[in-house]
């Protein structure tokens, strides 16, 4: 995957790894309060080895730091573009922060818990743990970051909108498509480029991750089954916006 900035973002858009992290990302509550503390990847890899680390060599915490800039810049001339052909006025998500320890960083007045990432609607940031995040970006490579930024910069602009559903999964399904249009359409504009095979790997990380078949779709912190989530990013990316229930 390439970004028009040329700079080389080496190795597969996303592997098995990346649903599960986007899964994460929003347990603490996305655009709401934050509600605890969901599965990590596996502690071990937090420091992995030639065997656990992808065959880009995606391991430099200054790389990691980069690829998150970017993600940054690509999202916000996304939806910069997007806000201004509707005439409105766009203003960007006001920060990034990276934490270190829980509650080291707060949502509402509540700590944000280790091994996670989140859109906080009452600050209107995003944060993620990066001794987390870092881990796994060495395990997946170094494109999942433009999944996850982009999914919960999402979550930014359905607050900018003045979207909220009544249900956890209806708002994660839509940050979902919002995701895949970002994308797509990144693609399409020739800002990103894909490698070979990339959307084969989309399809095989949402389709390994989505809700436990038990769980209740009205359950707080659903965000869908692994059809509804591979359904929803694809209909974003393959349609873009139009595909999203923004209207």
């Amino acid at each position: 995957m390439v970004a028009r900035s040329g700079r080389d973002v080496r190795g597969p858009l996303v592997g098995l790894l990346i649903a599960a992290l986007v899964s994460a990302a929003c347990a603490v509550g996305g655009v709401a309060e934050p509600e605890g503390e969901r599965q990590a990847p596996d502690p071990s890899a937090a420091s992995p080895g030639p065997s656990t680390t992808r065959a880009d060599s995606t391991t430099s915490v200054a790389e990691f730091q980069q690829d998150v800039g970017d993600a940054e810049v690509i999202a916000q001339r996304y939806w910069a573009a997007q806000f201004k052909a509707s005439g409105q006025r766009f203003q960007p998500i006001r920060r990034i922060t990276p934490y270190q320890r829980a509650g080291e960083v707060s949502c509402g007045g509540q700590p944000l818990p280790r091994n996670n990432a989140v859109y906080c609607s009452q600050g209107d940031f995003i944060a993620y743990d990066v001794a987390w995040s870092v881990a796994a970006f060495r395990q997946v490579g170094d494109a999942f970051v433009f999944y996850l930024l982009g999914h919960e910069y999402a979550h930014g602009i359905q607050v900018r909108l003045g979207i909220r559903y009544n249900f956890t999964i209806q708002q994660e399904l839509q940050a979902d498509c919002m995701a895949g249009a970002y994308l797509g359409d990144s693609v399409r504009s020739g800002a990103l480029t894909l490698a070979e095979g990339d959307l084969d790997e989309f399809r095989e990380g949402l389709a390994a991750v989505g809700d436990d078949p038990d769980q209740p779709w009205f359950a707080e912190g659903s965000h869908g089954t692994a059809e509804q989530r591979t359904e929803s990013f694809f209909g974003g990316y393959e349609r873009s916006l139009d595909a999203c229930d923004l209207g």
